[in-house]
């Protein structure tokens, strides 16, 4: 059966590819298969600068030239608007027909977006190659002279504003030896405008900017820069006097229905009655009302009163304040064992009138077999959490930016039921988060973060393990875990789902016991040499964690190249020989190697313990990298291709390898116990929301005596793994 099926989908591969791409086409039209761009006179010129200025834009390609959507659309022949073959115009995508009208306005746009960027007298010259009825468009670019600046001269009015911009001038985008460019000037005009404004000068817009370029003999030009009292597209007789502004009355409104309190509201805003005008301060505001989440729309309208004095008038529009959010993960292997992760979440953002959020969660993991009921494992949780709009200990005032702090405090529960053992875990942390940076830059501190472990009902045959092996029975026992943690992040993009290319970076350490180690002489000692509190003893270790991201689009933006690499480790000792397992890396599931379940992977080429009948493999150390390629399929699905490399090891775990069996992390055998997975998945975009199915297959398992997995396996027992999941996985 599966042989029929790997030939079934072989076939459709082939026919797919072989069919034409231009068989849709009516007599005299030709498909534009490709754009291509040559500059004749420097090899150096990046020719992807060009390429958003041709009109017409040719098929995208998803690997070697090939798109089978395309060949799909071309099933349907000339006449596919009824039956089977509307059907595959509707799934594939159809060809671009070849206009030669939008060459020529291709080689003007070029030749202008050249000249603004100081390429003056620049020649394009196309040629359409004809090769059956495809047509290749090539653009033959002769770059034209770069002229530099050999000085900069200055024509301003009396007053203030001379002296605010020659203060100035040593932050100007343009200086002698630059190229002389329009794109340049514009620039420059929407620095130096954005700059008076924030001196004052309300109003001042980049229209009261001129640029003179005289030209010399020897290539080069000399630059006059003025500054007038009336705009561009004005005449000398509507001069007035550029002036400064201060803040007069200043009135924030918004919905009767929302409770808050004025106070708040008043710390808040940046704007200030008597300051002197700043727009830096408008954004400031602005940033700050729409980062408490609770305004749908902040409207800020400044108005002059007389020629020195602004009002201004702030509108908040509300919000949805409170509601709630579901999530959901689901998995399953090719041994039957299923998981399913629900999460319900109930939010609301002005819980006690002042931009507070409070968020309460309830979530469950369920894993099991349908056709084996002592295979099943319970898990249990609810959370709570409030965030409060202010660093709880200093004024508000004292933070101006557009980011303010938060402080979160928060605490949960969580019931395990395994085989194995019931484990009970309380936690309670403290801490400041926020962003910076324009939310590019996101931190959260926490000064304590305190969980409390207990383990009841050990399975006897479990117990008797741990007892033989006191390095894994520190990691199964009762403990406290009290320390700090710190999380960076960064993204070049604030988007939740980005449409341009970005990248993310993000470092996480946690550190647990060292605050408690110093008052070890008070404390008791336990069988093992334990220090403990009420006869628990305290966790001890320091565990990092840095992750880093890239997406790149490409064809439209309709395709992605998603790439991730990701390092972990963690280091117990003083009072602990091992870290809580809770704090242990695992590899698996959705957003991890996803040709395995979660927590089903390594460590190492270790195989899974028999003491856990639910999967139950961690590390001390994990290493991971993930690639991922995305692409459109018809209407709101897309497709994605990926694989994924890595897996988790131990740190000087004491255990042999006599029969070949390494946990520990050693780069000499790295190549040995590394895993592979390749997988294909399904994501329905819903713009604000992403559902996904992948289907993860292994490609190397270093579990097994022949470790590759050859294509007539893929489909067998413990080969491969589906999961559902929300959002992208990285």
């Amino acid at each position: 059966m599966r042989a029929a099926l790997w030939v079934s989908c072989l076939a459709a591969c082939i026919l797919s590819s072989s069919c034409s791409s231009t068989r849709s086409l009516a007599d005299g039209e030709y498909r534009l298969a490709a754009n291509k761009v040559h500059v004749t006179n420097d090899t150096k010129y990046d020719v992807r600068d060009i390429q958003p200025y041709i009109k017409q834009k040719a098929n995208t390609y998803l690997i070697f030239g090939w798109n089978p959507f395309l060949n799909i659309y071309n099933l349907s022949g000339q006449n596919g608007e009824k039956g089977l073959g509307k059907f595959f115009r509707k799934i594939g995508v159809a060809p671009v027909v070849y206009d030669p009208s939008a060459v020529k306005t291709s080689a003007e746009n070029i030749e202008r977006h050249l000249e603004y960027e100081g390429y003056y007298g620049s020649r394009v010259e196309s040629f359409a190659k004809v090769k059956g009825k495809k047509v290749e468009v090539n653009y033959f670019v002769t770059l034209g002279k770069q002229i530099r600046i050999s000085r900069i001269d200055f024509d301003l009015p009396q007053g203030s504003i001379r002296e605010d911009f020659l203060a100035d001038t040593s932050n100007l985008s343009i200086a002698p030896g630059d190229i002389l460019s329009e794109s340049a000037l514009e620039a420059e005009s929407e620095r130096t405008a954005a700059a008076l404004r924030r001196r004052g000068y309300f109003g001042f817009t980049k229209h009261y900017l001129t640029f003179e370029a005289d030209t010399i003999g020897s290539g080069t030009a000399s630059l006059r820069m003025s500054i007038r009292e009336y705009t561009r597209n004005q005449t000398a007789e509507s001069a007035k006097p550029h002036m400064k502004y201060s803040i007069g009355e200043v009135s924030i409104s918004y919905d009767e229905d929302i409770r808050f309190k004025e106070k708040i509201l008043k710390e808040v805003c940046t704007i200030e009655p008597g300051a002197l005008y700043d727009e830096t301060d408008v954004n400031n505001t602005y940033s700050r009302f729409s980062a408490l989440r609770l305004f749908n729309g902040v409207n800020i309208e400044l108005t002059p009163v007389d020629s020195s004095t602004v009002d201004c008038s702030i509108n908040l529009s509300g919000s949805k304040r409170q509601g709630f959010k579901t999530d959901l993960e689901a998995s399953t292997n090719s041994n039957g064992l299923i998981g399913i992760s629900p999460q319900l979440s109930y939010f609301h953002k002005n819980i006690f009138g002042g931009g507070e959020w409070m968020n309460l969660s309830f979530l469950g993991n369920f894993q099991f077999k349908v056709n084996d009921r002592d295979i099943r494992s319970n898990e249990f949780g609810v959370s709570s959490s409030i965030s409060f709009p202010e660093f709880l200990g200093l004024p508000r005032k004292l933070f101006k930016g557009p980011d303010m702090p938060r402080t979160e405090i928060s605490a949960s529960y969580n019931f395990q039921n395994r085989p194995e053992y019931t484990r009970h875990m309380i936690s309670l942390n403290y801490g400041y988060t926020g962003t910076f940076n324009g939310g590019h830059m996101m931190y959260q501190v926490y000064p304590l973060k305190s969980k409390l472990v207990k383990l009841s009902n050990l399975d006897s045959d479990f117990a008797s393990s741990l007892a033989a092996n006191p390095f894994i029975m520190e990691a199964y026992q009762n403990h406290i875990d009290e320390g700090a943690g710190l999380v960076l992040w960064y993204s070049s993009s604030t988007e939740l789902y980005p449409k341009v290319s970005h990248y993310s970076a993000k470092f996480q350490i946690d550190a647990s016991g060292n605050l408690m180690s110093l008052f070890n002489p008070l404390m008791n000692r336990n069988d093992l040499g334990q220090h403990t509190i009420w006869d628990v003893p305290y966790s001890q270790y320091v565990r990092t964690e840095v992750s880093l991201t890239r997406t790149l689009m490409f064809s439209g933006r309709s395709h992605s190249l998603a790439m991730r690499v990701m390092a972990g480790a963690g280091f117990a000792y003083g009072n602990s020989a091992r870290m809580p397992f809770e704090k242990q890396f695992y590899s698996g599931g959705s957003n991890s190697m996803r040709g395995w379940q979660a927590r089903s992977l390594g460590p190492g080429n270790s195989p899974m313990n028999p003491l856990f009948v639910i999967p139950s493999q961690t590390g001390d150390m994990k290493l991971e990298a993930n690639l991922e390629y995305r692409f459109p399929l018809f209407w709101k699905l897309n497709g994605a291709l990926f694989t994924d490399v890595g897996n988790v090891w131990t740190l000087n775990s004491g255990s042999t390898d006599d029969d070949g069996l390494k946990s520990d992390f050693s780069f000499s055998t790295l190549g040995q116990t590394i895993a592979a997975n390749w997988g294909l998945g399904i994501r329905l975009d819903l713009n604000f929301l992403i559902l996904r199915l992948d289907a993860g297959i292994k490609i190397y398992d270093p579990v097994r005596d022949r470790r590759w997995v050859s294509p007539k396996e893929w489909g067998s027992r413990d080969s491969f793994a589906l999961h559902f999941g929300v959002g992208y996985p990285f």
